[in-house]
């Protein structure tokens, strides 16, 4: 070996990596603040269980195997590879207890060797998946094949380093190849190529290629990193430690908003510079799999949203002006005061996304369940409506009606406060400012007020709680829209005044436990009037009734005899984790034999009614979010569907019309449980 051939290899590989890293680094940088760094147990805990045990990656058996094969390997073979350095100085070097004669060598040579099958076996599933299948989740470019043909090369390298030592010696020596139980795949190699009856010359060449082979590949993978998707290999476990503990649900309010327009202040996000590091570490780390893509309503109904390609689209543009970004320009939030450059200083939308793909999304949050690593989407969408809305006041026309509603009348169809008590008509129902004492506030929500079908549901929840006995008042006149459309939509300041005007009523009668019917009520009220001052304890209905049955204070006896299945609402399953309550409540009720979409719970198809999708014309595409997702149901040959969110509803009973299905029935658990009591 040559110690001044290793020093140049290992001097020019990690100098090299080093320029790379370091630009990269100074891009993270010149982004704006973001704080990720609270709960150090919670983070490490989830890094241990989602980065090291790669619990994401299961969802998909054999890839997800396939990556954990290669992943543990590398861990592996990273000492082997340390190995091989020093042995570049010294040939005989080896950390002193991982010598051969000693027993942890003698492990650790068995461990290395099945690593290096089980890392080719895993690298061969993803050459299948790229070259034979050709899944069109992922992105089949040519450097995914290099990388792949990287990995394979070192690993035969490190075989036939082994196996030429190991012929070589036995040739010195005089006496055949021992196959050793410690090193089988090392000591085979070198009995088939002792039985080539090579010179000992060829045999320490063949040992020096795979020794520098080995050596230099991995440099060489190292310094690809930065310049491709594969830099997850160094930001995925960062990534995954610095993911957002908070609610799934949340969306950060922007702070000081009038502020922010008397000092001339972007709202929202315009230019690529505007994103927070942890965002940038986002773009860092996708690793272009698709998962994403592969669960985005949207993207399975021919919309122009990709989340997959949203961040790719980002990370390129990003990349494309990290000069510019990082020569003491101005981060684009106004903390230099400098002028952009021109590249970095265009909007986003709509010069590296199209309109239609921000639009599109109904922030169902199925991309970011199905992230391995922990990307966000949702998030940075709203961002960039915000922007376009409230500064360029460019959105959807549709959206506008639904603006002037939800500032005017308090509910985005504009319909007067009388109208969202006519759901009560023949009900007791009580007022808080009657019963300021009631245990519970029933938040009825603008579907269930004002939409026809879903008032079938506040009145079954009404009574079902009246039954039961529950202590419970409505605001009636005095509720308005928790502003849940007007957030996701990007109107900002809209959201805030109805948040703020709701929070002085609920606190002026010094309400504490809410009782919701629509999830996205739920959601709002739950996460983000926090944000205002609003404090308070939430459980939706289907959750209540689940309680109420289990205590005994419901029992329904009539049966109910239907085949159906439950459709998960987005913002009460992904936004929250509640799968269990509604089917709870349907499993109590005699007769009904539940049945199990494929697509279901976490992976559970979005109705296409979120991020006010709900309020405006769906973006071109080949097929209706809401039409998919019911013939997913269908499928199952359910006589019913059940839901629980006065939209999925809504959408749902619009997708049977479309597919004419006269004879299946749509209709929420609390309907179904109010029948079952007779």
């Amino acid at each position: 070996m040559s110690p001044w051939a290793m020093s140049v290899v290992l001097l020019a590989g990690f100098g090299v990596f080093a320029w790379s890293a370091w630009g990269r680094w100074r891009l993270l940088k010149q982004a704006a603040p973001a704080q990720r760094f609270d709960q150090p147990g919670v983070r490490l805990a989830a890094t241990l269980r989602y980065a090291i045990a790669q619990m994401r990656m299961r969802r998909y058996p054999l890839a997800g195997t396939a990556h954990m094969l290669i992943f543990v390997g590398f861990l592996v073979l990273l000492l082997r590879t340390l190995m091989l350095w020093g042995r570049g100085y010294d040939e005989g070097f080896h950390f002193g207890v991982f010598g051969l004669d000693q027993p942890l060598g003698k492990v650790y040579a068995l461990l290395k060797d099945i690593f290096v099958v089980l890392v080719i076996v895993g690298t061969l599933v993803f050459v299948y998946f790229r070259a034979v299948r050709r899944l069109q989740r992922m992105t089949l470019s040519t450097e995914g094949m290099i990388i792949l043909l990287i990995i394979l090369v070192m690993m035969v390298a490190d075989i036939l380093y082994d196996g030429a030592g190991a012929a070589r010696a036995a040739q010195a020596a005089g006496t055949p190849v021992h196959v050793s139980g410690w090193e089988p795949v090392g000591s085979t190699a070198g009995a088939a190529l002792a039985g080539m009856d090579l010179s000992a010359g060829a045999l320490n060449c063949l040992r020096h290629v795979g020794f520098w082979t080995h050596s230099c590949l991995v440099l060489i993978f190292l310094n690809i990193l930065p310049y491709s998707k594969h830099f997850h290999v160094i930001t995925g476990i960062p990534n995954v430690y610095l993911q957002n503990l908070g609610p799934p649900g949340r969306l950060v309010p922007t702070e000081d908003l009038e502020g922010k327009v008397e000092r001339e202040e972007t709202l929202g996000i315009a230019r690529i510079a505007q994103f927070d590091w942890k965002a940038v570490l986002d773009f860092y780390t996708c690793t272009e799999c698709g998962r994403c893509s592969d669960h985005c309503p949207a993207t399975r109904t021919g919309k122009k949203l990709s989340p997959k390609h949203f961040t790719v689209n980002l990370r390129d543009h990003l990349y494309a002006h990290q000069q510019e970004l990082t020569h003491g320009k101005a981060n684009g939030a106004g903390a230099t005061g400098e002028t952009e450059p021109a590249g970095a200083a265009v909007d986003l939308v709509p010069n590296v996304i199209d309109p239609e793909v921000l639009w599109a999304c109904t922030s169902c949050r199925a991309c970011e369940q199905e992230c391995p690593v922990f990307i966000t989407y949702v998030d940075k969408i709203v961002d960039l409506r915000r922007h376009l809305v409230q500064e360029k006041g460019e959105f959807p026309q549709d959206l506008a009606t639904a603006f002037r509603g939800l500032e005017n009348q308090g509910n985005p169809w504009g319909l007067s406060a009388q109208q969202r008590v006519e759901w009560t008509e023949g009900l007791e129902v009580p007022r808080l400012a009657e019963h300021p004492g009631a245990e519970y506030l029933l938040w009825v929500g603008c579907g269930p007020a004002y939409d026809e079908k879903a008032r079938k549901t506040a009145r079954a929840v009404a009574q079902l709680l009246g039954r039961a006995g529950v202590s419970y008042a409505i605001l009636g006149e005095e509720e308005t829209c928790t502003g849940d459309p007007a957030r996701r939509a990007g109107n900002e300041f809209l959201a805030q005044m109805l948040a703020q005007a709701n929070v002085e009523v609920l606190n002026g009668y010094g309400v504490k436990k809410i009782i919701t019917i629509c999830p996205h009520c739920y959601n709002t009220l739950k996460n983000e009037y926090g944000d205002f001052g609003g404090h308070y304890e939430l459980v939706h209905h289907t959750q209540v009734l689940a309680d109420l049955l289990q205590a005994g204070r419901l029992k329904p006896q009539q049966r109910v005899d239907a085949k159906l299945v439950y459709h998960d609402a987005c913002y009460l399953g992904r936004h929250n984790g509640e799968y269990d309550a509604p089917r709870r409540v349907l499993g109590a009720i005699p007769g009904v034999e539940l049945l199990e979409a494929p697509a279901s719970r976490d992976r559970g198809m979005c109705c296409g009614a979120g991020g006010a999708q709900f309020f405006k014309e769906e973006e071109p595409g080949n097929e209706r979010v809401n039409v998919a997702r019911t013939e997913q149901l269908l499928a199952t040959g359910a006589t019913t569907i059940a839901s629980a969110c006065p939209f999925c509803m809504r959408m749902l009973t619009d997708g049977l019309g479309a597919k004419d299905r006269d004879d299946v029935q749509q209709r929420d658990v609390a309907e179904l449980l109010l029948e079952a009591m007779g």
